[in-house]
């Protein structure tokens, strides 16, 4: 399981990387994109993360032209996609899915649906709600 969990894991930050950004970048990204417009500390609730983390994430992102920073009166920083930002999740989200198709394309139908039945029981019985990103 970890071989396959690590070629899968690998093989999506190359493609990642390929666009500009990390799996952790990717990811801080698509949570924003959910919730425009984010306090960093909801945020890092949400990822799991420290806020710490999610500042210098925030850093790279806001250099890198994919989030901006604004302040939310008074209460601290608020947390958004730019435009460029914005229409970089697409294509990122297309990239992980062609990722997790190469990988996971190879088993039939039925295959799959057992995979995703084992790892949706393992995914409620450990409680797991974060999408490790590290």
């Amino acid at each position: 399981m970890r071989m396959v969990s690590n070629a899968v894991s690998q093989e999506f930050g190359r493609k990642v990387a390929a666009e500009g950004v990390t799996v952790a970048e990717w990811s801080f990204m698509r949570a924003v994109f959910d919730d425009d417009g984010t306090a960093p500390t909801l945020l890092a609730d949400r990822m799991g993360m420290t806020r710490g983390a999610i500042s210098k994430l925030a850093d790279r992102l806001v250099a890198k032209g994919f989030v901006v920073r604004s302040e939310a009166g008074g209460r601290g920083q608020i947390l958004s996609l730019t435009p460029e930002g914005r229409e970089a999740v697409p294509v990122l989200a297309a990239l992980a899915d062609a990722n997790d198709a190469d990988f996971f394309g190879v088993l039939s139908g039925n295959d799959r649906e057992a995979l995703s039945r084992i790892l949706r029981t393992l995914v409620e019985r450990r409680g797991l709600t974060r999408t490790p990103i590290d």
